[in-house]
């Protein structure tokens, strides 16, 4: 690592590695850092057991588990978040939806004016993110994975909107794609949130990564940034290293710095580094921390339905491409309205890891037990539900009442009203009666007739009842560095850049660039809009300076 560069971008999901693969591309020196370690296929957990050592956990009392394992879960009063930790951030773990939303969520006036009457720029960064992603609807001549056709009967028989969801994964490619990077085509095997150990995922290190590094951008792992400072033109940036020894101690034990530093750390990494930074001297908008949402994100189960939904992944069983588990959304039924950008939602049907095959079936049994509403009716439905039951028991979750449960993940909108702060150097989430707001029961609601119409027992999420205060769990953590029109309404503004104070002053070189510039809920899988977003900032990071950079792929060999 040199002690200087044009640019150092801090993360690599999609806001950091969007950035690093463009200001590469304009001929700058890149470095990017980031907290995880770097997964490729083949090493992502298969088994309850590497799940486990994959797994950690962030509590009010203490961090459980290797600071540097895939699945970083933060655990606060209200509301719990599940994150990606690696290289990529959390596309390694995501649901790979790439969906914009409503023409009139960027009609809401939290967003900057200069973001809302530049359409033709929005455009042109949701092309470019479309372009690297390969987003794709799962092909219509596969094979129907059965959740599929179960969300999409279910959707027929109450008159509902259903439609296959265009999403990052690869489904033609064997060999080497846009960037020069080996792929094969999805098996079906549903394990793209425990990581696609086939290659067929597009996350950021099938794209934007080696791009970057096709263009000579630095990347080194687990590196744990602590704070940045301003030094006359410079800036400087603390860090420390990880798994060597290092990590029991939080004081910073190594500098780098630029003209350009990009926050980029995800919606808690990139809060969490402003509110230290701030403690260590930088001016900054009081709104930090402010409007955490967790895009109104809501689990909930249909167990023990009629029709088939195969929802459980394969982990290390061998796919079977006449019957696919499917990718692990692969149609939605789409409940936005374009007249309320906040009280619509879309329902998609999910996969649970292969890796936690046995404890979903002991949870998601035990909840529908304890909590669940049998929507069938009469003594046939009751002895089918128990003769499943009974085959799922003896012959496990790929069989039975479990292989006949739909897992529902919906996004809606809620207040957005979290507050990110830290609490002894630890970052923490307030948002009381975050899991009570009136949305959620509507959502509850429509979940209960969907389940009906399978004949099912609707199971709540065990976390969202009386028993836990109704709390909740995201994985579309946003908000908290929002843009705005000055430092009095937002962090930073419409381009990224960080403000000085309550005014339109901003610092030059310090830029966020990830989902915590996102200001409301967007109610719908957000990836999609933070690449634009990021791919926004770029050309106005570029444009700035006078520098360019182009969308083309060349010959690999000749850079």
């Amino acid at each position: 690592m040199k002690p200087t560069y044009d640019v150092v971008v801090v993360g690599s999901g999609y806001g950091g590695s969007i950035t690093a693969s463009r200001m590469a591309r304009a001929g700058k020196k890149v470095c990017l850092l980031e907290r995880g370690k770097e997964f490729q296929p083949g090493e992502y957990p298969d088994t309850f057991e590497a799940g486990g050592k994959e797994t950690q956990i962030d509590t009010p009392l203490g961090h459980l588990g290797n600071k540097t394992a895939l699945v970083d879960v933060r655990v606060n009063k209200e509301i719990n978040v599940v994150k990606g930790c690696g290289l990529g951030g959390t596309s390694l773990i995501n649901a790979n939806v790439g969906m914009e939303p409503e023409a009139g969520v960027f009609e809401d006036p939290c967003w900057p004016g200069a973001l809302r009457a530049d359409k033709a720029t929005l455009a042109k960064a949701y092309a470019a993110a479309n372009q690297m992603l390969r987003t794709t609807p799962y092909p219509e001549g596969a094979p129907m994975p059965a959740k599929a056709l179960s969300m999409k009967t279910g959707a027929e028989k109450l008159g509902l909107t259903w439609l296959y969801t265009p999403i990052y994964v690869n489904f033609d490619i064997d060999g080497p794609n846009h960037v020069g990077i080996d792929q094969k085509p999805c098996t079906g095997c549903g394990d793209c949130c425990s990581g696609c150990n086939v290659g067929a995922k597009n996350t950021m290190i099938m794209n934007y990564l080696p791009d970057a590094r096709n263009h000579g951008a630095e990347i080194y792992t687990q590196i744990n940034v602590r704070y940045v400072g301003k030094q006359g033109d410079l800036w400087t940036v603390f860090f420390n290293r990880l798994q060597t020894g290092e990590e029991p101690f939080d004081a910073p034990t190594a500098t780098i710095t630029a003209g350009i530093v990009v926050l980029a750390g995800g919606t808690l990494g990139s809060t969490e580094l402003l509110l230290r930074s701030a403690l260590h001297g930088l001016a900054v908008s009081g709104m930090l921390g402010e409007h955490f949402t967790g895009n109104g994100d809501f689990l909930a189960f249909g167990y023990n339905n009629d029709l088939r939904a195969n929802s459980v992944g394969d982990g290390t069983r061998p796919p079977t491409p006449a019957d696919p588990v499917g990718p692990n959304i692969s149609s939605i039924i789409d409940l936005r309205d374009p007249a309320d950008p906040k009280g619509g939602m879309v329902i998609e049907e999910g996969v649970v890891p292969g890796f936690m095959a046995e404890p979903f079936a002991l949870l998601v049994s035990t909840a529908a037990a304890l909590e669940g509403v049998d929507t069938g009716t009469g003594f046939g439905d009751a002895l089918k539900k128990k003769e499943r039951e009974a085959i799922s028991l003896l012959r496990g979750p790929y069989h039975g009442a479990v292989n006949h449960t739909m897992v529902y993940l919906v996004m809606t909108g809620d207040d957005d009203r979290g507050k990110m702060v830290l609490d002894n150097d630890r970052l923490r989430i307030d948002w009381p009666g975050a899991g009570q707001q009136p949305v959620y029961d509507k959502v509850n609601d429509q979940l209960l007739a969907l389940t009906k119409a399978f004949n099912g027992v609707y199971t709540k999420n065990p976390v969202w009842t009386n028993l836990f205060s109704k709390d909740l769990i995201t994985v579309h953590p946003l908000g908290g560095c929002i843009m705005g029109e000055d430092g009095a309404k937002g962090v930073v503004n419409h381009k990224g850049q960080v403000f000085t104070g309550a005014g339109d002053v901003v610092y030059e070189g310090l830029y966020v660039s990830d989902g915590s510039i996102i200001p409301r809920p967007l109610c719908i899988n957000p990836s999609l809009t933070i690449s634009a977003l990021a791919e926004r900032n770029c050309l106005y990071m570029a444009a700035d300076r006078g520098w360019t950079f182009t969308y083309d792929f060349p010959n690999l060999s000749d850079l």
